[in-house]
């Protein structure tokens, strides 16, 4: 072999190697010259300056004095502990896992904001990993509340998103013009199976494209799971050949977690269409185990239950838009459920709408729906188009179940606003046309926005 093809040999094995140990130490690979160190092999871009896979946490704090101060604080006492005390060989060592402050922003006397980047080497690629680095002893630390996380494409593309997502879930249903529509059951607590088909029955027959069970229906003699989802299949059946409308029949997912697996595997063999899961009960993690499980490709409706206290604080916790939004979606939730701005348990404004955008923006994993959720009633149909588009879910309880003429006109009046409202003209004219929707309107009043 000649020396020039020997030498090009070695350096090939070299970089190769360099690649494989960078791909290892999550760094990103760039096209750039690799230059091999005693601890770690570093990728220069053409300025010459380090680039590593990170995830770029942003805080809001509260009273703070020295920003800069506090920031450096948070990005050496969630890594590596301590820097300028530490000696030179041990600083090059550990340079690798040191956090780094991104920038501080000062937004009025009292609240600021701090940008704050974590090398992905020092956790493992999962929710909770990521978790307990950026926030874990940190959420103790006084007044401080987590905003965003900004995932690398390369560590978000560790996360499974939603199996189906919106184009997924409109392809089941034949649905691509309109927001869904979706119901759940009331008042099934102590009632029958044949209660609950009944009611599932008036709601298809509404024509909601959706029937979630209620997040507090466990499993129970009167009702249980396997039962639900063979008479629901039945029942829907029957509504379908009826009418021709297909209606998709959501199971409340329950149980200790050691045997969720299991029961959604079971739901999967009975032919169950979605599975609701109290997911912040259980943790985002849980929700990512049966999201990548393919014996249960279901779609994964979750429900924001106990999400309000790691939300609700101006001072503590999470964002609604991070945990409502981005980790459920990154976690493969396919719909998200949440508190409307209009609605008996009001979200504010800014904070729903912030949610959807975070479900639904362009991203390199699926999207997910939102379902704005809560006191939602036929009159209030413009202003969820309005604020959420089309691609999202229409979600009524009491809205539906309330009409005087029962779910099956409630899901009706439902259908009729949305109708009415796509095609540019007030509920009013509407009502003119729907003796559903003028009664509707009638008791619960009406929002008219323009489209």
């Amino acid at each position: 072999m000649k020396p020039g093809n020997r030498l090009n040999t070695m350096l090939s094995t070299v970089l190769n190697l360099a690649a494989k140990r960078l791909k290892d130490e999550k760094m990103l690979v760039c096209d750039a010259n690799l230059f091999f160190c005693e601890e770690v092999f570093l990728c220069f871009s053409k300025k010459g300056r380090l680039k590593l896979s990170e995830i770029i946490a942003t805080y809001l704090v509260h009273g703070e004095k020295n920003l800069e101060k506090k920031a450096e604080e948070i990005a050496l006492g969630l890594t590596v502990g301590s820097w300028t005390n530490l000696p030179e060989l041990e600083q090059s060592q550990l340079r690798k896992h040191k956090g780094r402050v991104v920038s501080t922003e000062g937004l009025t006397e009292e609240q600021s904001l701090i940008h704050i980047a974590y090398p992905a080497i020092n956790f493992s690629d999962d929710i909770p990993a990521i978790l307990t680095t950026v926030f874990g002893k940190l959420s103790l630390d006084g007044k401080i509340k987590l905003l965003d996380l900004q995932f690398k494409d390369e560590l978000k593309n560790k996360f499974p998103g939603p199996r189906f997502g919106i184009g997924g879930l409109r392809e089941k249903l034949g649905i691509y013009n309109r927001p869904l529509l979706m119901s759940i059951f009331k008042g099934v607590l102590g009632k029958d199976l044949n209660f609950l088909t009944e009611q599932l029955k008036q709601q298809a027959l509404g024509g909601v494209d959706f029937v979630k069970d209620d997040e507090i229906l466990f499993e129970n003699e009167l009702t249980p799971f396997e039962k639900r989802i063979v008479a629901g299949n039945k029942i829907l059946q029957e509504v379908y050949e009826q009418t021709g409308h297909r209606t998709l029949y959501a199971v409340n997912l329950t149980g200790r977690t050691s045997q969720l697996k299991d029961k959604a595997r079971k739901a999967m063999e009975l032919g169950a269409d979605l599975l609701l899961f109290n997911v912040f009960a259980y943790g985002l993690d849980v929700l990512q185990e049966l999201r990548e499980d393919d014996q249960i490709a279901l779609p994964l409706m979750a429900h924001p239950a106990v999400s309000g206290a790691l939300t609700s604080s101006a001072f503590y916790g999470f964002s609604h838009s991070l945990l409502l939004g981005k980790l459920l979606r990154l976690a493969g939730a396919d719909l998200s459920l949440f508190p409307s701005p209009y609605g008996t348990v009001a979200l504010e404004k800014s904070s729903a709408i912030s949610i959807a955008e975070e479900l639904t923006k362009k991203d390199t994993i699926k999207n997910s729906f939102p379902v704005p959720s809560a006191g939602i009633h036929p009159g209030l149909v413009p202003l969820l188009i309005r604020d959420f588009g089309i691609d999202s879910v229409i979600n009524a309880g009491g809205g539906v179940h309330g009409h005087p003429n029962g779910a099956r006109g409630g899901g009706l009046a439902f259908r009729q606003a949305i109708e009415v409202n796509l095609q540019g003209k007030t509920l009013v004219e509407g009502a003119e046309m729907y003796p559903e929707l003028k009664t509707a309107l009638q008791l619960w009043g009406n929002a008219e926005v323009s489209v």
